[in-house]
Order: C-alpha cells, then structure tokens, then sequence
C-alpha cells in the first residue's frame, strides 16, 4: 500500500473509530457532531453535498429530525454500529475505491449492491411470485454463496439484499453472516419464521436487516399470502422492535392495494409497529401467470411516486419507490449498480428481468461484470430521456429483446422467454409502454422539470 493510502486509511479509521464511540454513549445528543465526522469520510463532492441535503432536513423538516431521533435512541448499539461500518463506511467510502479502480483500469462497473437467491424453497406459494415456477429442490449450496459472497466482497461490494424463496429458511445463511461480519446483509423475508432465538442471534450479528413483506393490513396481505400470514408479521415485527433491531417492509404495488399501503393509517401502522423504511415494488408481469392487468394503471404509477415522496417528509419514516425514484439514480440500475444471482447461480441484470449470459457457479464475479450483457445495458442507459421511463421490459420493452439478442443472453424463466419470444405478450407489454408514456410525460415536466441525475446514468 501506497504511504499516502495508508495515512488515508489510518485518518479514516479513526473518524469511524469516534463515530462508533458516539453510537455507543449517547448519539442523540450528538447529531451535529455526527454529520460532520460523516462529511469527512466522504469521497467527492457529491457525497458531501448529498450529507449536507440531509442536514439541512434534519433541521428544518419536523419528521425527519423525529425519524433520525428515533433511530439513535431505539436501536439496538451493535446493529447501529454495523450498519454505520457496513453500509456508510465500508460500502459507500471504502469499497467505492475498490469498485472505481476497475473502472478506471479497465472500464469495467462494479454494482454497489449484489442480490442473491439461495433457493426458491418457501412455506408459501403466494400469487404473482417471481418465484413461483422456479424449482424448489434446486439452490446454491454454501461454498456456492461463500465462495459468490467472498468475490463480491474482494470487488469492494458490501451491501447484499437476500431473496428466494424464503431466505430463512436456507440455515447456512446464518453462517455467511457471521463469516462476512463486514458486510450488510438485507433478507426480505415472509416473515413467518420468526422466534426468540432469531431475535438473540439477529442481534448479535448486527449485520442483518429484514424487510418483511406486507401487501396492506391483513384482507390484502393474506388474500396474496393465505390466512395468518399477516398476524405472523406482526408478531416478528414485536419481537425485534422489542430488541431494538433494525427492519423494514417490502410491499409488492398492485393496483388493488396501492391506496392502502401509501395511505397514512397504514404509515403509522408501520411506524408504531417499529419499521424504519417500506420499499415500494410495483407488481411486475413476471413468475407465475404474468398478468398485465393487475400492474398499476399509468395515473397510479405517477401518484406512487408522489405518495412515496411526499411520506418521506411528512412522517418519521422512509421510502424507497422502485420505479418513480428512478430520476435520482439515473434511470434503470439494472447490471450497473445491482444485479442478481438466482438460485442456480445465473447473473441476472434485475430482480424482474430473468436473463442471463454467465454462471456465477463456474465463472468469476469480475469475469461476469466484464461481460458482454453488462456491457451492453450500460451503454444503452438511460433507455428513455424521460427517466420516469426507465425500465427495459415495461417502458422499453424492445430494449430487454434487443440485449438478449445482442449479448446472447438465455431466459431463466418463462416470463422471460415469453417477453423475448411471445409475439402476444409482447404486444400487451408494449401497449402498456404507449398508454403510460404520456402521463410519464406530463409528470416528468411537473414533477422533475425534465431533469435527472445523468451521471448516475452514465455510471
């Protein structure tokens, strides 16, 4: 190591040293303090402009001043400090450097986030699953994940979203958390499988954060999930409130529930309950028995976004919405700031779009990213100058059949092979695409002013 990096490294250590210690003693007190050690870990202007927007919140908007509160005083101290070391230290300020320098050697993007299914194994069958017609006796096995896990981990990635399937019920995942302490894992779960002696070892770990998922209050998240299925949520969301442990929720955005789960009864049902965020997914035509006519019509795609925004600072909460946030980050991300790796180990550029050129089973991580499939998404991004049309299968839908064609790329699933090779489906995909594009349109003008972040698109 060069001498200048390695007083760098020393300084940084030491601000994340003091933050650590502040988290430990008492961090509501000491807010100030804490943004402005955050402003010396960061690497560009951008990061340092994008910790000064939060200040700025912080003091001038009620909720988000509450919400930051709240998250110092009632979380658990070692989940605290492992989220701060995982996810602001080591994958945004360490492993960025570590990501860049394959860019700069070789052009050659690294993600900021790697998905990964384990297995397709779950204790329900819920309607619309991804998942669903996956095959459940198939799955990585653990020197599968760590050796994908270890890789990542080398390329400076250190966030990681768990799926399925149910990822709980895959038990040598427990062992990857705790082998790979330094990185930040987030399993979005069902939620059923929760106990005591998940709590005590979530908890010592530190480094895991579920997202339980939830469609709206009980009618609607057990008419998806079957009878009990929300009870059972409720009572895993208690038990880790009751520990102080970190968690979220995951609602698939439907156009049967999308009044429920932006409405404010059920905000402050999460709130009260002890979530600290809820990620917005609007339902996708993919897995089993794709059905177009249950995705989000296009005026109710727009008012997600807007629903989810204006959440963000009116209550003491989070939101991330998928789709409608895509402005911030550039349009789609898929293969440039995240892919996923299914449970038979093929790289996927999206959680949705089940294509593939490369095995993770029998080829290297770095060798994946240089590929050609990746190659060809980055460079085609952003797929549409309105940004609120950002994705390659239902604003875009001749983009996904275009990459396959070029990169050579082979469906993993039959909502995949159908948007590539079934003429009718293509047909209701693209009909969806024409009817949303002007309202995109009119809400691009309004809501954004045409205006994007263009270097995140450009990656």
């Amino acid at each position: 190591m060069k001498f200048v990096d390695s007083i760098q490294k020393t300084a940084k250590e030491a601000v994340v040293g003091t933050v650590c210690d502040i988290i430990e003693q008492n961090p509501e007190k000491n807010v100030d303090k804490l943004f402005s050690l955050a402003k010396l870990l960061a690497r560009d202007e951008d990061s340092k402009n994008g910790i000064d927007s939060v200040e700025e919140m912080y003091n001038e908007i009620p909720s988000v001043k509450e919400y930051i509160q709240d998250i110092l005083i009632n979380t658990n101290k070692n989940c605290s400090k492992k989220l701060f070391q995982n996810f602001f230290s080591n994958a945004i300020w360490y492993g960025v450097g570590k990501r860049e320098k394959w860019m700069e050697k070789e052009d050659t993007k690294i993600p900021f986030v790697l998905l990964i299914s384990p297995s397709m194994r779950c204790n329900l069958r819920c309607t619309g699953c991804y998942a669903a017609k996956y095959d459940k006796s198939q799955g990585l096995q653990f020197e599968d994940v760590d050796r994908i896990v270890g890789q990542a981990h080398d390329l400076g990635i250190h966030f990681m979203i768990v799926l399925g399937g149910e990822p709980f019920f895959v038990d040598y995942m427990w062992d990857i958390y705790e082998k790979y302490s330094d990185i930040q894992f987030v399993p979005f779960t069902n939620g059923t499988l929760f106990t005591e002696e998940f709590g005590e070892r979530l908890e010592k770990l530190g480094n895991v954060m579920p997202m339980f998922s939830l469609e709206g209050f009980e009618k609607e998240t057990d008419a998806r999930r079957g009878p009990g299925v929300f009870n059972k949520v409720m009572e895993g969301m208690d038990l880790l409130k009751a520990r102080g442990i970190p968690f979220g929720v995951s609602s698939a955005t439907a156009r049967n529930n999308m009044d429920t789960v932006t409405s404010e009864e059920f905000i402050d049902m999460l709130i009260k309950k002890g979530s600290r965020m809820s990620w917005y997914f609007m339902y996708m035509p993919v897995g089993d028995k794709p059905d177009v006519n249950s995705m989000l019509t296009p005026e109710q795609r727009i008012e997600l976004g807007r629903r989810t925004r204006n959440i963000r600072v009116t209550k003491p909460y989070f939101t991330i919405d998928f789709f409608n946030d895509a402005p911030y980050v550039g349009g789609c991300i898929a293969g440039k700031y995240y892919c996923h790796i299914n449970s038979q180990g093929d790289v996927e550029p999206c959680i949705f779009a089940h294509i593939a050129v490369d095995n993770a089973k029998n080829k290297d991580l770095i060798d994946i990213f240089r590929g050609s499939m990746f190659r060809e998404l980055r460079a085609r991004q952003p797929y549409n100058e309105n940004m609120l049309r950002p994705c390659m299968m239902i604003d875009n839908p001749h983009v996904i059949r275009e990459v396959a064609k070029v990169s050579g790329a082979h469906p993993t699933d039959e909502s995949a092979k159908a948007m590539l090779y079934d003429e009718n489906f293509q047909k209701q995909l693209e009909e969806y695409a024409e009817a949303f594009a002007p309202v995109a349109e009119e809400a691009w003008e309004k809501d954004f002013n045409r205006e994007g972040n263009i270097k995140f698109a450009k990656g």
